[in-house]
């Protein structure tokens, strides 16, 4: 059957499945079983909705995604990193070579990497703990700090700054309450 506009549709001689041919060259094929798989000309994409509701959608690059009837997405790259994306606004994505990342939707983000290391990032703060026990913490003010596991803090080098050294003490985890004092000695040497 041929519509006005070009579209057509046929339906199979046992009245199972149903093919509509759009003038724009898609394809929407709704089978028996309630599954419907429609095929994108322009874009090469290929969307099939299951009765559970269940999204497929089969993208040229071999990218899938899968669109879940509560909000999850999952989404398979082709270099097998899989992304995965929560109602709440979470996500996370876990790389072929082992690295994972969690995201917050509040923004901060959690990298875990094959080699033990974590890293944090929040708004306040940049922090990769390392498997000995050592933190590396890079303040929102530039400031660095080194714990060891020993227990050892090695603040960031002092900055010289026209000759001056200048010396900035935030408090703890870099809130506001940040204090700055400055050393007004000169630099003779840089031991």
């Amino acid at each position: 059957m041929t519509f006005t506009n070009r579209t057509e549709k046929d339906i199979s001689a046992e009245q199972k499945t149903k093919t509509v041919a759009f003038v724009n060259g898609d394809i929407k094929h709704i089978l028996e079983d309630g599954k419907v798989v429609y095929y994108y000309a322009g874009s090469q994409t290929t969307h099939t909705t299951y009765p559970s509701g269940l999204e497929i959608l089969h993208f040229p690059n071999k990218q899938i995604e899968r669109r879940h009837p509560g909000g999850k997405r999952e989404i398979l790259f082709p270099d097998q990193t899989i992304m995965y994306l929560e109602p709440d606004g979470s996500e996370r994505t876990i790389f072929s070579d082992g690295t994972v990342v969690h995201l917050s939707p509040s923004g901060e983000k959690v990298v875990d990497f094959p080699n033990g290391q974590t890293e944090l990032h929040t708004r306040q703060y940049k922090r990769r703990e390392y498997p000995d026990g050592t933190v590396k913490t890079v303040y929102a003010n530039g400031r660095q700090e080194t714990k060891y596991a020993s227990e050892r803090v090695d603040p960031s080098p002092l900055c010289r700054i026209s000759g001056i050294l200048e010396e900035t003490r935030v408090s703890p985890e870099g809130s506001s309450s940040a204090s700055v004092s400055v050393s007004s000695w000169f630099v003779t040497s840089d031991t």
